[in-house]
């Protein structure tokens, strides 16, 4: 710009990164309606700045509305709910991520657990399962970092994120399963918390004291007191929780304490023994490893040379009559099994020695304890059973798959930042960060523990799950520095922690899904007490919560809530790889560091690890998953939240449509496409049942399969209000009636008035479908002729849909066909008249695949003004191609007897001409024409023509002099007859112009004729099908001649079913 030139604006360039902290210096978030539109922009277009002078822009009513600089991130979807009114936490990183993250990670099974796992897989393979396990939460980090960053997450947290990605249904369904996994994990923290108390702090307290501890049955007294006291432990954390979310959250940062002293204890313990050497010692035969309440009983104390069981606990490890009579003591019995000569003759033959249990951290043990030593129940070393009174041995069988089922659940809990973000400062920045280092920092602890572990203890200790070998003591307690207790009570608070934290979140949870109203069973839940707690959702997760503790041991609950957490995960990991892959344009995540196949594999990871632990439980979860997602599509509430299942069935849409090629398909691929146009009274005070009536058979001729529209034309225009308020009522219930009678399709309303009626039908037909998907089936009912405008829109609607080469579908006596409910048994007729492709056996035969039509025979009556003496002959010969067509019809030749014109015929004819002229002067006085198309430029009345070329039903030369049936194949049906080829043809162009007002006597005395031989050979048929004549290229000729022939020829018939084909719609011969 040259220096000194007049300025008119200056630029000042923006830090995009300052957007981040928007929420602080009063940015708004802005939300978005049900129907995609913000709510402030309503009727209302918005300035980017408060300038008033941007005359361009403004609405010729006035001055939009201003609105701020800058607008908030917007919500993809609906007003989730009302803005909050109480102050944010503002938290950083640190402590809205990180910390709780850690807490909720961290847990009960990693001190009661892994050392087990690292004693059966071996360092090296706990290390590959390690992998696995975290692996796969980190790459569910990395995706849900990425669509946490897209929007703003509400409450509701992962269900939040879920649903308002993949939809209604599957974010209803993976949601119940996300809440189901909250509920049960409090079940295994309680009754990992109770395993805690019972075992290793006060085993008096159990039902039969301590030595009922060692029957470890399914329903033995171990479990069974696990089950009475976790229910007891749950019912007071449940009250814990009734009392407020305030009084949770004080325990939060001691169990996080007593979870970081305890690993720092475990660590210092490792060490410690390293350089003093000493340590707990245990016994063993062999290398069979024997409980200590054996080693310390009484009895066998004064057999050896025991002074002191702290200084001299190897002086235990010697033979003595005690133990020789545990293990010895059955073998003289008559009762004696094999397996007491097998322990009697171990004991005696092998050398008892003493062992140091917890070496310190070294490579030797290291070495020892490197690879897999898996183990069946009951074994005490691989491949040997033990003697479970006297030695330590397996409680279930054991493999690498059902390991990682039981650990999975100490790497969940990534979505605790997420859940948080209504808290947090910068929720963009936070999230990723907090939630990926701690899954990092928690991995590489779980590492550091498997190879401490797997260094310090050894392997027959490490094999103890439940320390019997060490005095009842947790094996990792026994490894801590300086006490066990640290460890001990460590684990215990932290169990008691996150069971009261999933019993806070897990109604909250609930809630969030019912306030959605979604799920119409779960509206109760949605309800909350003064103040603000989900009460009767608490009393729901108590009951789930307790039959999770009914399961009683915490590996059994393990490997249930494993697949509640995957299917979440696999779901998250979904929902990134879906937006990166379809391109959204709502797909802007602020996290950077992703990639759509690190989601992939993340999700296949997640469903690896669920069919690899479990095939059964794997099936149970999708098959819940399915069926919820089926019943929310069954029941639920509809909702639009512009999700990613959405982009991706538009995407698969037009795909598909792309591959179908713009042309006449195939004889063998075409089916009816249906449009079923609709002009009914639309009024709310009154129920025009043909409307409904018209939808029941759309759908039982598409048999519940493939798609129709159905269009309802409105008198009215687009530029009123009101009537597009109408429109949109009409819409409503126009696909509240197709979803009632189950038919799937689309509803649309069309605006129409006096002088458009011909260019909107034409527009329709030309317009209305995409690519290969378009309507090829025009489905009409019969007008009443005291409507002029039903009249009118009729005749254009036959009229242009055979110029458009649409197989024309006209019902005559609606109101009288079958509801979906309804089953019918009888007869369907089709009176076979002219050449037609075959198109009346095609509407029959899908007609009876529905469940309404399926108890009907068909019929096939051919109507002939032969001799008899050759009418088997073309029975014969209809049968045969009846029989090649693959259609289950009976045959009937319909012979006429007299097709003179009677007077009769006259009269009747004269009669119609009378009251048809009546009705016209009555119309003309009353509106007026209705469509400018009837009028000339001086006022009067004047044909309208269309070309010949224009009527598909026209059949040029003259007709063959008798009946033909031809099989070729290049022919599929080739029945015509003289007889009616002059009332089944389209009138001349002079013949029409000529006839607007006058009636063919020819075409009265046919239809007279048929109608009699129809009322004889089909008085109680369910259904009669017929050819419709060829339509008159002229409105007024089509009014009063035409369809006084149908009329007349339909007379006392119940339902009819006109059927017109454009000569494409072929039923082939050939497979």
């Amino acid at each position: 710009m040259t220096t000194g030139e007049r300025r008119f604006s200056t630029v000042t360039q923006i830090n995009t990164e300052a957007l981040q902290t928007m929420g602080k210096s009063g940015g708004r978030m802005e939300t978005v309606g049900e129907d995609g539109i913000p709510a402030d922009y309503k009727g209302n277009r918005k300035f980017t700045t408060s300038l008033g002078h941007l005359a361009l822009y403004k609405e010729d009513e006035g001055i939009g509305t201003q609105a701020s600089f800058i607008s908030g991130y917007t919500t993809p979807g609906p007003k989730e709910r009302a803005t909050s009114e109480h102050v944010k936490a503002n938290l950083g990183v640190m402590l809205g991520v990180y910390l709780p993250t850690i807490q909720h990670i961290l847990g009960v099974t990693m001190f009661i657990r892994l050392f087990w796992v690292v004693g059966m897989a071996g360092v090296a393979w706990t290390m590959t399962l390690l992998a696995i396990c975290c692996l796969s939460t980190l790459l569910t980090s990395i995706s849900l970092s990425a669509v946490a960053t897209n929007g703003v997450v509400e409450s509701g947290g992962a269900y939040f994120i879920i649903s308002r990605n993949l939809g209604a249904e599957f974010g209803s369904a993976v949601g119940i399963l996300f809440y189901l996994a909250n509920t049960v994990a409090a079940s295994m923290y309680i009754v990992g918390g109770v395993e805690v108390i019972l075992m290793y702090l006060w085993p008096d307290m159990a039902i039969g004291g301590a030595d009922a501890l060692h029957d470890t049955e399914m329903f033995g007294s171990l479990y069974n007191n696990l089950r009475l006291y976790g229910t007891v432990f749950l019912l007071i954390q449940a009250l814990i929780v009734a009392m407020g979310v305030k009084f949770v959250q004080l325990l939060a940062p001691v169990s996080l304490m007593c979870v970081v002293l305890a690993i720092m204890a475990c660590i210092g313990g490792g060490i410690e023994k390293q350089i003093t050497m000493e340590g707990m010692k245990v016994c063993a035969i062999d290398n069979h490893l024997l409980q200590s309440s054996i080693i310390t009983h009484p009895t066998h104390k004064n057999q050896t040379s025991w002074f002191n069981e702290t200084v001299d606990f190897c002086n235990l490890c010697d033979k003595s009559l005690y133990l020789e009579s545990v293990f010895c003591a059955n073998v003289n019995n008559d009762e004696a099994s094999a397996e007491d000569d097998v322990f009697c003759t171990h004991y005696t033959s092998k050398k008892m020695t003493c062992q140091m249990a917890f070496p310190g951290f070294n490579l030797k043990t290291l070495n020892d304890n490197m690879w897999p030593e898996y183990m069946e129940k009951s074994e005490v070393v691989p491949g040997v059973r033990g003697k479970e009174t006297a030695e330590v041995v397996q409680d279930e069988s054991s493999t690498f798959f059902m390991l990682m089922a039981i650990y999975f659940p100490a790497v969940t809990g990534i979505f605790t930042g997420t859940n948080m973000s209504g808290d947090l400062a910068d929720p963009q920045r936070s999230i990723p960060v907090g939630t990926i280092a701690a899954t990092i920092t928690t991995s590489a602890i779980y590492y550091v523990l498997a190879i401490l572990f797997g260094g310090s203890i050894n392997r027959s200790v490490l094999r103890d799950k439940f320390g019997r070998s060490i005095g009842n003591t947790m094996v990792v307690a026994a490894l801590s520095w300086p006490h066990p207790a640290v460890v001990t009570v460590g684990a215990f608070l932290s169990t008691f922690g996150a069971a009261l934290q999933c019993l806070c979140s897990a109604p909250r949870l609930l809630q969030s899904i019912a306030k959605d109203d979604v799920i119409p069973i779960l509206a109760p839940f949605a309800r909350v007490t003064k103040n603000n707690e989900p009460f009767l959702g608490l009393v729901l997760t108590v009951i789930i919560a307790e039959c999770g503790i009914l399961l009683g041991a915490v590996d059994k609950i393990a490997e249930v809530l494993d697949f509640f957490f995957l299917m979440c995960y696999a779901f998250v990991n979904l929902i990134a790889v879906l937006h990166s892959i379809l391109k959204s344009p709502n797909w802007r995540p602020r996290f950077k560091y992703f990639h759509w196949s690190l989601s992939l594999l993340g999700a296949a990871l997640c469903f690896f690890i669920m069919f690899a632990s479990s095939v059964p439980l794997a099936c149970i979860a999708c098959t819940a998953t399915a069926v919820i997602y089926k019943y929310v599509e069954w029941k639920g509430a509809k909702k639009e939240w512009g999700d990613g299942m959405r982009g991706l069935a538009l995407s698969t849409a037009q795909y598909s449509l792309l591959k179908v090629e713009d042309k006449d398909p195939h004889p063998k691929n075409w089916r009816p496409q249906v449009l079923i146009l609709l002009t009914s009274q639309w009024s709310k005070e009154m129920i025009d049942r043909r409307a409904v009536s018209m939808l029941n058979l759309g759908a039982q001729l598409k048999a519940g399969r493939g798609l129709a529209i159905a269009c309802a034309f409105l008198k009215g225009t687009v530029d009123s209000q009101k009537d597009k308020n109408r429109a949109r009522d009409v819409k409503t219930t126009l696909v509240k009636d197709m979803t009632s009678v189950r038919l799937r399709g689309f509803a649309k309303t069309m605006f129409y008035n006096n002088h458009q009626i011909n260019g909107t039908i034409s527009g329709l037909y030309q317009s209305i479908g995409i690519g290969g998907l378009r309507p090829n089936t025009i489905l009409v009912n019969w007008p009443n002729d005291k409507n002029a405008d039903e009249l009118v829109l009729f005749a254009e609607e036959i009229i242009h849909g055979a110029a458009n080469d649409n197989c024309l579908i006209v019902t005559k006596g609606i109101t009288d066909f079958p509801e979906y409910s309804e089953r019918l048994t009888g007869f369907i007729d089709i009176w076979w008249i002219v050449q037609d492709g075959g198109i009346l056996m095609l509407i029959a035969y899908l007609l009876r695949q529905h469940k309404v039509w399926k108890g009907c025979t068909l019929r096939i009556f051919a109507v002939s003004e032969q001799d008899s003496t050759k009418s088997e002959d073309m029975k014969a010969g209809l049968q045969k191609y009846i029989y090649m067509l693959r259609i289950d019809a009976e045959l009937f030749i319909v012979d006429l007897l007299d097709m003179e014109v009677s007077d009769e015929v006259v009269e009747k004819a004269a009669e119609v001409e009378r009251k048809q002229k009546e009705r016209e002067e009555m119309r003309r006085s009353k509106s007026g024409y209705l469509n400018d198309g009837y009028m000339e430029d001086n006022g009067k009345p004047r044909p309208i023509q269309m070309r010949h070329s224009d009527s598909t039903r026209s059949f040029s030369g003259q007709p063959p002099a008798h009946t033909s049936i031809n099989l070729d194949e290049s022919a599929e049906t080739s029945f015509t007859e003289s007889l009616f080829d002059d009332f089944y043809r389209s009138g001349t162009p002079n013949e029409e112009l000529e006839g607007g007002m006058k009636l063919n006597i020819h075409k009265m005395n046919t239809s007279v004729r048929l109608n009699r031989v129809i009322r004889e050979n089909s008085p109680d048929s369910q259904l009669i099908l017929l050819n419709l004549p060829s339509p008159p290229r002229n409105r007024l000729a089509f009014n009063n001649s035409y369809m006084t022939y149908l009329d007349v020829l339909t007379e006392d018939l119940p339902r009819v079913l006109f059927i017109g084909g454009s000569g494409r719609e072929v039923i082939t011969i050939d497979s």
